[in-house]
């Protein structure tokens, strides 16, 4: 049986994350590694020391691990680490890097199997992004290929900020019969290890297929 996974659509590590608690007890209470691949060019460490706090506020550790580039996706040491981790977090910003940095490498090898085997996954905007398959291309509001551990579903994060035009380009190019789902910053679409999905934190998310609202339900179990 899979682990919990969280989809979070941004904003994350600030009040009103309340699911944090939840995956924390999920996880045991474990120490969380975080992976600032997305943000390898936009200052990681300070995304690390930004979750540290937070969940040292919450009376747990974080650590960073920091793969930054497809090398550092193929360290042993990178790959060891998140395989053996009871909770790791994939924090936000460039999509396209990050797919760059993990498709086929061993350490998104790694990921899958911690998920698997009942670790703790969570994903803010850029990384929720990647998770699934098809991908939102943020560069156009088109579609393109996500790493696919949850399939047949697309995210979108920042939907309180999400551009109409965007938004309505997105809902019309997108695969029939596939959800979109739109998600709130500080706000996480959380699947359970029995695949029953709910919406937790700050804000709420919307679900749509073939152009229509839907319901969670519709989304893949």
């Amino acid at each position: 049986m899979t682990g919990v996974l969280a989809l979070v659509g941004g904003g994350e590590w600030q009040d009103g994350c309340d699911f944090d608690r939840e995956l924390l007890a999920a996880a045991g209470g474990a120490e969380v590694l975080v992976l600032p691949t997305a943000a390898a060019y936009e200052h990681p460490g300070r995304l690390v020391e930004q979750a540290t706090e937070w969940f040292a506020a919450l009376g747990s550790r974080a650590r960073g691990l920091m793969v930054l580039s497809r090398p550092d996706a193929e360290d042993e040491a990178n790959v060891a680490a998140v395989r053996e981790s009871a909770f790791t977090y994939m924090a936000g910003s460039s999509p396209m890097h990050l797919r760059s940095v993990l498709k086929d490498s061993s350490l998104w090898q790694a990921l899958e199997a911690a998920w698997d085997e009942g670790g703790v996954l969570a994903a803010s905007s850029a990384g929720a992004m990647v998770l699934c398959d098809p991908m939102v291309d943020p560069r156009g509001g088109a579609f393109t290929v996500g790493l696919g551990l949850v399939s047949q579903l697309a995210f979108v994060p920042h939907h309180d900020t999400w551009s109409p035009d965007k938004a309505r380009r997105t809902i019309e190019l997108a695969p029939r019969g596939v959800p979109i789902v739109a998600v709130d910053e500080r706000t996480a679409l959380v699947r359970q290890p029995d695949g029953a999905w709910d919406v937790q934190g700050a804000g709420s998310a919307a679900v749509f297929v073939d152009g229509q609202s839907a319901g969670l339900d519709s989304l893949p179990g």
